[in-house]
């Protein structure tokens, strides 16, 4: 008895599609709350400690240790190890705020510049 070779085929195409629909529709609602969580980060401006305070370190390993290093070694951007000791808080912070070189500026809301210096300006 020959089979024939277009059976698997349509089941394998079929429960491909399926898959595939099944997959979309999940991904559509994954996509919502992913976005509800966005708007609420948003909303927070920046990374909070448990008191609700702005935590320097949270927002480092959120959106600067890619460019910086997990020990602030550097590798795209410039190494922060002792930055406290060539600039000033104040100079720390405009750049933070207004951004220099390849460093975009904003990376660090205005309210919170001033705590992220001082924590960058105390790095050994």
């Amino acid at each position: 008895m020959n089979r024939n070779p277009l059976i698997p085929f349509l089941l394998i195409a079929v429960f491909g599609l399926g898959l595939m629909f099944f997959l979309s529709l999940e991904g559509i609602d994954n996509a919502e709350e992913m976005a509800s969580e966005e708007e609420a980060a948003e909303e927070g401006g920046g990374e909070t400690a448990e008191g609700g305070e702005f935590d320097p370190e949270g927002h480092y390993q959120s959106s600067c240790i890619g460019c910086h290093g997990s020990s602030y070694e550097g590798g795209a951007g410039p190494s922060l190890v002792g930055v406290g000791e060539k600039l000033s808080p104040e100079e720390i912070q405009d750049i933070l705020v207004n951004g220099k070189g390849s460093m975009p500026p904003g990376l660090v809301p205005q309210e919170n510049a001033e705590a992220m210096a001082a924590w960058v300006a105390e790095i050994k």
